[in-house]
C-alpha cells in the first residue's frame, strides 16, 4: 500500500499518487462571503474622498476665479470647525477625549499655533513656486491629489495604505495650487481649509461610521451631493461624469464584487506549502 513518506523505498514511481491523495482537497477555505448592503456601505469611504478633492478643487478654482472671498471661505471653514467639533465630542459623549487624555485646551493651542505658523509663512507659500510654470504646478497637483487618493487608509489592512503619505501628499497639492492665488491670504486660508478637508473631516467621518451608521450615510449623501452642485455650476458634463463615477464606485462596484466571489475557487490541500505554527525561538538563543 502507497504511503505518503519518502523515508522508505516503495514499488511506486516518484511521482505516484493514489486515490485517497484528494481526499484532503478544500476549496475556498478563507474566503469571505460578502453582503451587498455591506460593500455599500463600506464603499461610503471612497465616494467622501473623492468628494473631497472634488470640493476642494472647485474652492481653489472660485478663489481664483475671483468668486470667492478668502474672507467668505475662512469664516465659512471657521464656523463648519467648530460644528464639527462639537460633533466630534457629541457622538461619543467625550469617550474618546477621556480616554487620550487630551484637553480643550490643548486643542486651542495647537490650532492657535497651526494658524500662526500657516499666516506667517504664507507670503514665503505665495512665492514659493514662482519660478515653476503653471502647466507644471497643475500637474503635479494632480498627480499628488490622486496618489492622496491612493494611498488614504480607507480600513483596509494593506502594504499600500499610508496616511502619513497621503495627508503630507494632499498638503502638498494644496501648496502648489495657493502659490497660483492672487494674494498672500488666498494662500493661507486655501491651505487651512485644505487641513479641515483632508485631515479633521476624515476624522469626524470615521467616528461617525463607527458610533452613528445612520448618521454617517446620510452625511455621505449630503456631501455628494454638495459635491455635484458645485461642480454643476462648473461644467454640465464634469458633473454627469462625476456622478456617474460615484455611482460605479458606490453601486456597480460592490455588485461586480458580489458576483466575482461565486467564481472564487481556491483550493487547499496537501501539496500546500509546511507551515510551522511551533515556537522556534528557544533555538535562536
Amino acid at each position: 500500500r502507497w504511503q505518503k513518506v519518502l523515508y522508505e523505498r516503495q514499488p511506486f514511481p516518484d511521482n505516484y499518487v493514489d486515490h485517497r491523495f484528494l481526499e484532503e482537497l478544500r476549496k475556498n477555505v478563507h474566503a469571505r462571503q460578502y453582503r451587498y448592503q455591506a460593500v455599500v456601505f463600506q464603499s461610503g469611504a471612497v465616494v467622501q474622498q473623492l468628494c473631497s478633492v472634488c470640493v476642494f478643487v472647485l474652492t481653489w478654482w472660485y478663489m481664483d476665479a475671483g468668486m470667492l472671498s478668502p474672507q467668505g471661505l475662512f469664516g465659512a471653514a471657521l464656523v463648519s470647525s467648530l460644528l464639527g467639533y462639537i460633533l466630534f465630542d457629541a457622538v461619543d459623549g467625550g469617550a474618546g477625549r477621556w480616554a487620550s487624555g487630551r484637553t480643550r485646551w490643548a486643542d486651542l493651542k495647537s490650532t492657535l499655533v497651526f494658524a500662526a505658523f500657516t499666516y506667517g509663512f504664507s507670503p514665503v507659500l505665495k512665492t514659493l513656486t514662482e519660478s515653476i510654470s503653471t502647466d507644471t504646478i497643475y500637474a503635479m497637483s494632480a498627480l499628488m491629489l490622486l496618489g492622496h487618493l491612493i494611498f488614504f487608509d480607507y480600513g483596509a489592512n494593506a502594504a499600500i495604505v499610508s496616511s502619513t503619505l497621503s495627508l503630507n501628499m494632499a498638503i502638498f497639492a494644496s501648496v502648489c495650487l495657493a502659490s497660483r492665488l492672487p494674494r498672500s491670504l488666498h494662500a493661507f486660508v486655501m491651505v487651512t481649509f485644505a487641513m479641515q478637508i483632508f485631515a479633521l473631516w476624515p476624522m469626524l467621518q470615521k467616528k461617525l461610521k463607527a458610533r452613528t451608521p445612520r448618521c454617517y450615510v446620510g452625511v455621505t449623501v449630503l456631501f455628494a451631493l454638495a459635491a455635484l452642485a458645485g461642480l454643476a455650476t462648473v461644467s454640465s458634463v464634469g458633473a454627469v461624469l462625476f456622478a456617474s463615477l460615484l455611482l460605479a464606485v458606490s453601486c456597480l462596484c460592490p455588485y461586480c464584487l458580489i458576483r466575482l466571489q461565486l467564481l472564487k475557487d481556491n483550493i487547499h490541500g496537501p501539496w500546500d506549502e509546511a507551515e510551522i505554527k511551533e515556537d522556534l525561538s528557544r533555538f535562536l538563543m
